[in-house]
């Protein structure tokens, strides 16, 4: 298949770029800058010139293939509530251009865009409430277009890690850095789950050849790492120490990511590896923190 993928430059797209070219699948990637271009070029991607802020670039980038993998997202969370609203109108322009086609559409979601308040599974929902509101009501516009002739998938992502990048943990290693301890909130046993990129990205693969339409699916390797021993591990890492923190002081410590800081949000991938056979075996969250590539953490 000729496969467009948006956020093709990115941690999670250039991984998954070797996994769809060694099975045989040819790449159109999205660039909004030479830049970028040129780093798709390298990898032997063929380049499509867009951005999500001009929907119809993207539409014409999925118009032009067999199937679409929507990666793309900006992320600036102190626009958090605008940049859903621009990547939803991206994922509306692209389907729009897919309708009655059959092709395949896989969207990026996010497993904290489940409150399930127990362990998240592949059924539920998205929230309609919190700060995943926003995506959950793109995760519902994917799923009316499973009605409407095509094949849509939604993938939710963990915290994706590798030595250099883990997700919104890399905003929590910033912020230690910054304030000079490794925090957790309380006692720090509520949890993330999270999962290593190589296998994310043999996930895609699997979906995109052999998902089920209008399914949703979970990248998640380990369902859920309690947020202390992410904070110690990064302690030891920067040789800082790991402290609690009152939830009044989340946001002053973490930023952003104080939004989630008190979230106990084990998930489930058990149905997705039975769907398609998915067996994550990368290295676990704490194995690549305690070999943190400190000069570009």
């Amino acid at each position: 298949m000729r496969v467009f993928l948006t956020g093709a430059s990115g941690f999670i797209g250039s991984a998954i770029i070797p996994k769809l070219q060694a099975a045989g699948h040819e790449v159109l990637g999205l660039a909004r800058n030479d830049q970028n271009a040129v780093k798709l070029q390298a990898a032997g991607v063929a380049v499509h010139p867009g951005d999500l802020a001009e929907p119809e670039t993207l539409a014409a980038g999925a118009a032009a293939c067999d199937a679409t993998i929507h990666c793309a997202f900006i992320h600036d969370f102190s626009q958090f509530v605008e940049n859903i609203a621009i990547d939803r109108r991206a994922v509306e322009a692209m389907l729009g251009a897919l309708e009655g086609s059959g092709k395949p559409f896989v969207l990026t979601s996010g497993v904290l865009m489940v409150d399930a308040g127990r362990e998240a599974t592949e059924e539920d929902a998205a929230s309609t409430n919190g700060p995943g509101a926003g995506r959950g009501a793109t995760e519902a516009v994917v799923e009316d277009f499973a009605a409407r002739g095509v094949q849509t998938a939604i993938i939710r992502l963990p915290q994706v890690h590798d030595t250099e990048r883990q997700g919104l943990v890399t905003y929590a290693i910033r912020a230690a850095r910054e304030n000079g301890v490794s925090a957790y909130v309380g006692d720090g046993s509520n949890r993330w789950a999270a999962a290593h990129v190589d296998d994310v990205s043999t996930l895609y693969r699997l979906v995109l050849e052999n998902g089920e339409a209008g399914a949703r699916y979970h990248a998640v390797g380990e369902s859920g790492v309690a947020m202390r021993d992410i904070a110690e591990a990064i302690g030891r890492r920067l040789g800082l120490p790991a402290v609690s923190i009152a939830p009044e002081q989340a946001m002053e410590h973490f930023g952003f990511v104080g939004m989630f800081a008190l979230r106990d949000a084990p998930v489930s991938s058990r149905l997705t590896r039975e769907r398609l056979g998915w067996t994550p075996a990368g290295p676990t969250l704490v194995d690549d923190l305690e070999d943190l590539q400190l000069a570009d953490a």
